[in-house]
């Protein structure tokens, strides 16, 4: 029961509020004299005037503000980005393993653990990945030497 007067109250509330807005504007505008006439139609003009000026002073400031961001990051040409060589981070970094070997967990180093496990898995496979294909290879020279002596 209190959904039905809820459905009923809100056409009530709109009707309400369109008949406000109507008799403030029409009350508004009736009760203007020829100074607040004068005035208003100043305040609109000005502000035609001005606003495309506004906006390239707007836009010239961004444009600053853009140049200046992209001054700090530097040159960066765009191969670089598209195909450049992919850095796996702990990698031929004698440091990291050193500090691996030394970790003492610091309060401001959250996710350092987790890290360190990242760099030794990728470590860890990239080793094993790498004696695989030195076994294959082994393995397709002795499949090659072998061919030529028993033929």
């Amino acid at each position: 029961m209190a959904s039905n007067t809820n459905a009923q109250s809100i056409p009530d509330l709109l009707s309400t509020w369109a008949g406000n807005f109507s008799r403030n504007t029409t009350s508004a505008f009736a009760q203007l004299r020829l100074k607040d006439y004068v005035r208003l139609i100043t305040i609109i003009g000005a502000y035609c005037l001005l606003r495309p000026y506004i906006i390239k002073l707007g836009g010239k400031l961004q444009a600053k503000a853009h140049e200046a961001d992209s001054a700090d990051h530097g040159d960066i040409h765009p191969n670089e980005l598209r195909g450049g060589k992919i850095e796996i981070p702990g990698i031929e970094d004698s440091e990291d393993e050193e500090e691996d070997e030394e970790f003492e967990s610091k309060p401001g180093d959250w996710g350092r653990n987790a890290r360190v496990r990242q760099r030794k898995f990728i470590r860890e496979a990239l080793a094993r990945e790498e004696e695989r294909l030195r076994l294959e290879a082994a393995a397709e020279d002795d499949k090659d030497i072998e061919e030529f002596l028993v033929d």
